[in-house]
């Protein structure tokens, strides 16, 4: 059972930045690839960002490209995820996964086996 705990969310104002973390509990952090999610009120939960087991991949959503960047520091067993230049429709509970297998589907919430409790962030214009 991997335990994975979000934090760094917050409200702020459009055009700024924030740094999201998720802290893992789990030894082999670096067996699991991780992503991270956000869910808007009424909206369907939905992609946003990727990383492969070492890091050396990242993977992103189309909206985000250029503004977020995902990374993981393995030693430390957490991924983080640094939003920059931000906008309102990026107002959502953020959510970050484990997925302990491989697959070409990690676009897909169902792809993870391990959540967060998610941590809010809102834009104001």
């Amino acid at each position: 059972q991997v335990q994975l705990v979000e934090s760094g969310g917050g409200l702020v104002q459009a055009g700024g930045s924030l740094r999201l973390s998720c802290a893992a509990s789990e030894r082999t952090f670096n067996s699991y690839a991780m992503g991270w999610f956000r869910q808007a009120p009424g909206k369907e939960r939905e992609f946003v960002a990727g990383t492969s087991l070492s890091g050396g991949s990242a993977y992103y959503a189309d909206s985000v490209k250029g503004r977020f960047t995902i990374s993981r520091d393995n030693a430390k067993n957490t991924v983080y995820l640094q939003i920059t230049a931000l906008k309102p429709e990026d107002t959502a509970v953020y959510y970050c996964a484990a997925r302990g297998r491989p697959t070409t589907a990690y676009r897909l919430p169902s792809a993870y086996d391990y959540w967060g409790q998610g941590t809010q962030v809102t834009v104001s214009a």
